[in-house]
């Protein structure tokens, strides 16, 4: 999400005459998007406003150029006006339902004012306001819907991103038809909760995920989809049904379950149990065999025991993941989580969390390697870190690096694998078919 409000910003600024530049000696505008799901996260955002301040002022000195600064995103809501309080040399600060006002506020500086601040949520304003869209490359993003109605306890996105809003399927079909004239290939739809989409269509009748998807895969050019990240309860039928019946959907989904121990999951307050959670999984799998399943894992939450861990551990084993993000719980300052008993010390935590990541590590290994002698195809998205080399994405989201001309960025390529490590695979191009076992349903 971060990445789409980042690239929508530039969409912006590029109809107001700005042109992107990464020097920061270079720059008229500097804007910093920031994230408030993480303590490392939200520390960074001082850092690197101290890159900015010292380049803000090298540059007037040296040149007599004016820089202004912006800073948007999650960590403005939850900071409120003391941030700008406490960064004078900042000029905008935006909360990430508002930074369709980044304009208008510059202009504003630019006349004298005062800097300013603006943190209200609204967000179907903020999609009614902005720049059309336009890709940035073969794979894009798709903001569906926004916000969190569920309040899990160790989280902040209720109170950053705001209540769940769905958009409008008109408005999503008109924005994914632009993004595919511009160059799309790919789409990822994207939601604090996606599956809890319920945007209304034309005749005003709420619409779920699997309607939108439906929807999305009947137009031209659209190779693939995804969608990213899903609440387990939330899982439906009908969407379940969708990896069967949409070629495009791609056989991958990351379902993030926290943890393994149920006692766990009612403290974090998420609504669903580890038998739930399984269940859909077998739902998943007898629809779309092939699925890569994909999740994410809190380790050392407040109460904690090592039998709830080693509870998560087996979880892990059981699922199968092909991949998979864990962090250590961050306490995050005015949520429920922060202030419970039995907080785990931090050496348990890391103990924990690199036993985890191990048994992740391997079975993301044991996946990648299923991949060796199969054909199958890739989207090339970037240039690879060795000379001639170009990187892209198999339909289960690993990262693929094999020689080709630069030319066939952007360009779907039919792949053997012949190596794989933990992390990535690496193929030849081939330019035999693919056979029904190789990929059943191409992504």
């Amino acid at each position: 999400m971060n990445v789409y409000d980042s690239l929508r910003i530039l969409d912006l600024m590029k109809a107001f005459g700005y042109e992107e530049t990464m020097d920061l000696a270079d720059a008229d505008l500097m804007v910093l998007n920031t994230c408030h799901i993480r303590e490392k996260a939200t520390d960074k955002v001082y850092s690197e406003l101290g890159r900015f301040r010292e380049a803000k002022e090298k540059r007037w000195a040296n040149e007599r150029k004016q820089t202004r600064i912006a800073v948007t995103g999650c960590v403005v809501q939850a900071m409120g006006e003391g941030m700008l309080q406490k960064l004078s040399f900042v000029d905008v600060v935006l909360g990430p339902q508002r930074y369709h006002l980044l304009p208008q506020l510059l202009a504003e500086r630019e006349k004298g004012s005062r800097p300013k601040m603006e943190a209200d949520f609204s967000a179907d304003e903020k999609f009614d306001a902005l720049a059309p869209v336009q890709a940035h490359g073969a794979r894009s993003f798709l903001a569906v819907q926004e916000g969190c109605d569920k309040f899990c306890s160790y989280c902040v996105v209720p109170y950053t991103r705001g209540c769940e809003y769905s958009r409008p399927v008109k408005d999503i079909i008109e924005e994914a038809k632009l993004l595919l004239q511009s160059g799309a290939k790919d789409i990822t739809l994207l939601g604090q909760n996606v599956n809890a989409f319920h945007g209304e269509d034309e005749n005003g009748k709420e619409r779920d995920l699997g309607y939108l998807i439906r929807k999305l895969a009947e137009l031209d050019g659209l190779k693939r989809m995804s969608y990213v990240t899903s609440y387990p309860s939330q899982m439906t039928d009908d969407l379940i049904v969708a990896h069967k019946e949409v070629p495009q959907l791609m056989p991958y989904l990351h379902l993030p379950i926290q943890s393994g121990s149920d006692k766990i999951l009612k403290a974090m307050n998420r609504r669903y149990t580890t038998r739930l959670y399984e269940e859909v999984v077998d739902k998943l799998r007898a629809a779309r065999p092939d699925i890569a399943l994909s999740s994410d894992f809190i380790v050392g939450f407040p109460g904690e025991t090592d039998e709830d861990f080693e509870q998560t551990m087996r979880l892990v084993e059981r699922i199968g993941y092909a991949s998979a993000f864990s962090f250590k719980y961050s306490r995050r300052p005015g949520t429920p989580a922060s202030v419970m008993k039995e907080q785990v010390p931090e050496k348990i935590k890391s103990e924990r969390l690199i036993r985890l990541q191990e048994l992740i590590l391997s079975l993301q290994k044991k996946a990648n390697e299923a991949m060796v002698g199969k054909t199958t195809e890739i989207l090339l998205t970037e240039r690879g870190k060795k000379k001639g080399q170009l990187s892209g994405y198999s339909p289960y989201m690993q990262n693929v690096h094999i020689n080709a001309p630069e030319e066939l960025l952007g360009s779907f390529i039919c792949v053997k694998i012949k190596q794989a490590t933990a992390t990535s695979l690496t193929g030849e191009r081939t330019d035999s078919a693919l056979s029904s076992s190789d990929d059943k349903k191409k992504g």
